[in-house]
């Protein structure tokens, strides 16, 4: 008796699957345990053990004697049985040319190549720039196609078509997947996948089809904008290879400059106040100038402790769900000086018991001396 799983179970199919339902499983599974995708420790065998089951179950009269006879048919059956290689399965019909372009760079990539790169712009602003949502303006040089050639690379944009991929910008080789021989289609080497080759190489741009020029981008901060943000202009990426395609885009990604007093948690803003004990005692009101140019007022009560927060409802951050804005929160410290002059300390110490813990807490204190003692 053979030890091993039923084909049906190895696909995870019924017995009564359509031709198409074990296509649809083989298809899923081989790109689950495909040995240079799959993380599984137990790929590669999987892998095998899935093309073994499809291999025959998708042929018709080796799934007629399968579901007769099982793994261990007749001796001398036309078949020889399941237990050998030599399974011919095209994976790239199956599985699509785009998976194997992952590995192989197939077609996906050639289409890529009509397009050109996009490019990633880092800009800096300040969080006034987020809280008001300012205009912008950047100088910068960009690539832009070579008038001279069209974008070509070529004297006199004369191109010529590539011998060794007829044009095709792509070539066919034979590749090792797992223990399997597979073709594979890569991009041409000679003509970088474009299919087209320069006769003479465009002076003006060294044959690059490209020069840089001084641009001039205007845009406005998104109000509320996260650390990170990319916002995207269209077309202002580098130009399309040989001036054939679209030119990719600009990404500018926005980097928000730390503040003096401010962090931000979401769309709050958080800052530290710090404190002198009388301050915290007795209370005061404090002025700031806010990121809206209006002065921000903190009340900090009498009774205060070092610690406690005080929240300035709707002056944060424009939030960029659900509109509104968030909140200011001010974390007060005590503020210790370094250096006391003698008399200030005098002063202090004379004032040691009024200004420390009341009788309760003194008595809480002795209580607890006394348990630990007896």
């Amino acid at each position: 008796m053979s030890d091993k799983r039923d084909y049906y179970e190895v696909l995870g199919v019924e017995k009564s699957a359509s031709a198409s339902d074990l296509k649809n499983s083989f298809r899923r599974l081989a790109r689950k345990y495909h040995p240079d995708r799959s993380t599984e420790p137990d790929a590669e065998d999987r892998f095998k053990e899935i093309q073994e089951a499809y291999a025959v179950l998708s042929d018709e009269q080796k799934r007629a004697h399968y579901d007769r006879f099982g793994h261990d048919g007749p001796q001398g059956s036309p078949f020889g049985g399941f237990g050998g290689g030599g399974f011919n399965i095209n994976l790239e019909d199956i599985l699509g040319g785009d998976f194997f372009s992952s590995f192989f760079g197939g077609g996906s990539r050639r289409r890529a190549s009509r397009r050109g790169s996009d490019i990633l712009l880092r800009h800096s602003i300040t969080l006034e720039d987020v809280y008001l949502g300012n205009e912008q303006e950047v100088v910068v040089d960009l690539p832009e196609a070579c008038q001279a050639c069209e974008g070509t690379g070529a004297k006199d944009s004369v191109l010529m078509t590539c011998s060794t991929c007829s044009g095709q910008g792509q070539v066919r080789v034979r590749q090792q997947v797992g223990p399997f021989i597979q073709e594979a289609v890569q991009p041409c080497q000679d003509c970088g996948g474009k299919g087209k080759i320069a006769e003479q190489p465009c002076e003006a741009c060294n044959g690059q089809g490209r020069e840089l020029k001084s641009s001039t981008l205007r845009f406005t901060v998104p109000e509320g904008a996260e650390h990170g943000t990319r916002m995207r202009m269209r077309g202002k990426g580098e130009p399309a290879p040989q001036g054939i395609g679209e030119p990719g885009d600009l990404f500018i990604e926005l980097e928000v400059e730390p503040h003096d007093w401010f962090e931000r948690s979401g769309s709050d803003l958080i800052m530290s106040l710090p404190l002198g004990f009388a301050d915290l005692l007795l209370g005061t009101s404090i002025e700031l100038n806010h990121l809206d140019g209006k002065p921000l007022v903190i009340k900090v009560p009498a009774h205060s402790n070092s610690g406690e927060t005080i929240e300035i409802r709707k002056r944060g951050l424009p939030r960029q769900r659900g509109g509104g804005r968030g909140d200011v929160v001010v974390l007060l410290k005590l503020h210790m000086p370094k250096k006391v002059p003698k008399s200030v300390k005098k002063s202090l110490d004379s004032l040691r018991s009024e200004l420390g813990p009341d009788d309760t807490l003194s008595s809480i204190l002795d209580d607890a001396d006394e348990r630990r003692r007896s």
